[in-house]
């Protein structure tokens, strides 16, 4: 089952809920793959994510093709996971370095996210 996120909802900043972005991408929640997904014509940028069973999500890997690089696409996905994470009551493992890098300039998020 997919989990469609329009980055416009779920860019949202801190408990306030103000819109960060107007960005119109789809953020997919490819629950069979264990990733978040945007398509940007026949490429993928994805946020591969690992299940604990313990109530957590092991954010570990990013990747956004070379020439979609610096559009925000990575952040995207990132915001998107970070919010499945707080509507599911999951804390939020920054396992892969641009998660973590993210996180640590946003502390919006602090919240959602734990040690491994």
């Amino acid at each position: 089952m997919r989990e469609h996120l329009c980055v416009r909802d779920v860019l949202l900043h801190s408990a306030k809920r103000k819109p960060m972005s107007m960005s119109s991408d789809t953020v997919v929640n490819n629950e069979a793959k264990n990733q978040f997904e945007i398509e940007s014509g026949s490429q993928k940028s994805k946020l591969q994510y690992r299940l604990t069973g313990d109530g957590r999500i092991d954010l570990v890997h990013t990747e956004v093709p070379e020439d979609l690089t610096g559009q925000g696409l990575g952040s995207s996905l990132v915001v998107a996971a970070l919010k499945y994470a707080r509507d599911n009551d999951l804390q939020a493992i920054p396992s892969c370095p641009f998660v973590a890098s993210y996180v640590e300039r946003h502390p919006e998020w602090n919240d959602v996210v734990t040690e491994p």
